[in-house]
């Protein structure tokens, strides 16, 4: 008899990825994906710690269905991901209705764990297993796919910045070989995929062992991909500054299926702060290096991350922010008001007042709205080519996204889902491009 899953997904790219996974993992104990909760035979959340208060947004989340688990006993209620790393068994003593939970590393032995709690038991793996579990992982199934696509081809993270927790619920840096993940994007274009964004927590540090028994760069990766017939788009996130190696950034302008779009996250602009955060990288290297990536593809977008409010910032060092952010001139950027993760070396310190914080952020983002509105608006007149992925809310609209990760909409009956056209922008809004298919 068939059982159904109902999986949420919270965070980042790779955790959609993760999600998936599991979905697969868990198909071969007899579970098929369902859209909502209350059909479900077992419910799994799959947790994201970057944010503040994960963990207790996460309780909040099991309380809304402690209804259910009333209804029907038998829902087995499961925490993976990021969250169940960091929480581990405390989850259960605070929530002793959860019968499983998993760390992002350990996924693969999701039906082992189902078939303990099935019987009963409390199940429990947050290590960092010795196997890979990629390798564990039954073939992924030949459904039909959508356009896009992301793959994880390297997990964890050395780097230690003052402020995250992914070194120590996602490990150490680790690379998928190159083999497995060409064989990954060939299965995944089979089945209708055109466009791969590969995955990493650090992505750039990609070090795959590649079939000539050496460790490959992530250009030396995305070249190997540039053969896979079929596959016509290639992106990748997220990066850190310290790994753009020269081969990644001639990659740019020289590998016609690499996007012209990069995520860079610098966090600060004030080398005091870069410093305590432990980037090891100061603001003018990360303007030189921009700086070098747009020389060898002039129309790159960038993108970028930044924290407000990082413990012992003054109004100067916000200040070098918003300098650094007009020299480089963002696309588009991700901005968020520092928030301490417990175990992190920040978490110690003297924190930037909340009202301090909330104007600085206020500040940053109305900098940040700016520049990407004018580069949309830049937009209009030129000729894009756009991956249609959707429908749009609108009859004959379709939507899809432009090499410069633009979301375009379009009305016409020429154009069908997964389709590669080039379209002319007439529109600029405020958070998509409207365009008509441009003249032959």
């Amino acid at each position: 008899m068939t059982k159904k899953l109902f999986i949420k997904t919270y965070g980042c790219q790779m955790n959609v990825y993760d999600s998936e996974r599991m979905v697969e993992a868990l198909g071969g104990a007899g579970y098929e994906e369902v859209k909502t909760p209350d059909e479900a035979d077992m419910i799994l959340l799959n947790t994201c710690h970057i944010r503040e208060k994960a963990a207790e947004k996460v309780y909040s989340e099991l309380g809304r269905f402690k209804h259910l688990k009333t209804e029907k006993p038998d829902l087995k209620i499961g925490v993976a991901g990021c969250v169940a790393q960091a929480e581990g068994a405390e989850i259960i003593a605070r929530q002793p209705m959860v019968d499983l939970v998993v760390g992002p590393q350990s996924y693969h032995r999701l039906p082992e764990l189902e078939a303990k709690a099935g019987q009963g038991a409390k199940a429990l793996d947050t290590d960092f297993p010795e196997e890979d579990k990629f390798d564990h992982l039954a073939a992924r199934p030949k459904a039909k796919r959508g356009p896009t696509a992301f793959l994880t081809v390297q997990e964890g993270c050395d780097k230690f910045c003052a402020f995250c927790v992914v070194p120590y619920t996602r490990g150490a840096e680790v690379s998928r070989p190159v083999d497995r993940i060409v064989t990954e994007a060939r299965d995944l274009v089979e089945r209708g995929v055109r466009e791969i964004t590969l995955l990493g927590q650090n992505v750039n540090a990609y070090h795959g062992a590649g079939p000539d028994g050496e460790a490959w760069s992530l250009a030396r990766l995305i070249w190997a991909l540039d053969k896979v017939d079929g596959l016509e788009r290639i992106r990748f996130t997220t990066s850190h500054p310290n790994d753009m190696s020269d081969d990644l950034i001639a990659a740019h302008g020289e590998c016609a299926k690499l996007m012209p779009y990069l995520h860079l996250p610098v966090q600060a602009g004030s080398d005091r702060i870069l410093k305590r955060m432990n980037r090891s990288h100061t603001a003018e290297s990360y303007i030189r290096l921009i700086e070098r990536i747009r020389a060898a593809r002039p129309d790159i977008l960038i993108s970028g991350d930044f924290i407000v409010g990082f413990p012992e910032e003054t109004e100067d060092d916000f200040r070098d922010t918003l300098t650094l952010i007009e020299e480089v001139h963002y696309g588009t950027a991700y901005s968020f008001k520092y928030s301490a993760r417990p175990g992190t070396p920040a978490a110690e310190r003297a924190t930037v007042p909340a009202e301090v914080a909330d104007d600085r952020l206020q500040r940053l983002q109305a900098l940040l709205t700016r520049q990407q509105r004018a580069t949309q608006d830049a937009m209009v007149g030129r000729d894009v080519h756009v991956l249609f992925e959707r429908e749009g809310r609108n009859p004959g609209q379709i939507v899809g996204k432009s090499e410069y990760l633009h979301a375009v909409h379009v009305t016409s009956d020429r154009i069908a889902k997964g389709d590669i056209h080039r379209v002319r922008i007439v529109e600029s809004g405020a958070n998509s491009l409207g365009g008509i298919l441009a003249p032959s």
